[in-house]
């Protein structure tokens, strides 16, 4: 995609969405990290529906280790891999206790240290809760990515490369966001709604539905 075109891209999602937000529900940046660690493999709404009690009990990471593996476990049950996930947060909990004075560290390589948590999770904390342009490439990311031209690879390391490279500053902040949303809502995996896409004259997708 041409540099002029990738500007235009931007600008449009820009102009329909000005300050696009994550869809996790959390309430500080321990209960992101959480959240984040407990959306793999899993959607947002399904999080978003078993998080509220868990946080209401325990929303720092001395609460998280105090109620324990299986009450953790108990309240996300509903999430797939829940064994796997209630074992990470109380060990990613006792971490953040013992070797970050319970703070969630605003590093990408301590953040990818602790259980659970790979590059794509780090980079959403650091975007999200500190403010740190970064590009969480995900599945829909990955999607929107090569489908459009934007930026192709054959995994999620080299489109996040591009990625980094071609999104103006301007909208990197936000580059995201935009990006997940188009990818959920219009640019879908089966089948895209190309007749909705505000960016269908600049994309690359040989097989649009429109």
């Amino acid at each position: 995609m041409k540099k002029a075109d990738i500007h235009e891209l931007f600008s449009r999602w820009h102009a329909i969405e000005p300050e696009p937000k994550g869809e996790l529900d959390y309430l500080n940046p321990f209960t992101l990290l959480v959240a984040v660690v407990l959306s793999a493999q899993a959607t947002d709404v399904g999080v978003n529906k078993a998080t509220p009690a868990l946080f209401a009990e325990a929303e720092t990471p001395e609460k998280m280790v105090e109620i324990g593996e299986d009450r953790i476990r108990h309240h996300i049950k509903t999430i797939g891999l829940f064994n796997a996930k209630a074992k990470n947060v109380f060990k990613l909990s006792k971490i953040l206790i013992e070797e970050h004075n319970s703070e969630v560290p605003q590093d990408r390589d301590a953040l990818v240290k602790l259980p659970g948590v790979g590059r794509k999770t780090a980079n959403v904390v650091l975007s999200m809760a500190f403010g740190i342009p970064t590009i969480a490439v995900d599945t829909h990311i990955f999607r929107v990515s090569n489908r459009t031209g934007l930026a192709k690879g054959k995994n999620v390391d080299q489109v996040e490369e591009k990625l980094e490279k071609v999104v103006p500053d301007e909208f990197k902040f936000h580059a995201h966001h935009w990006m997940i949303l188009h990818g959920r809502y219009i640019c879908k995996a089966r089948k895209p709604e190309c007749a909705k896409c505000p960016v269908i004259d600049l994309c690359a997708f040989k097989d649009k539905t429109a």
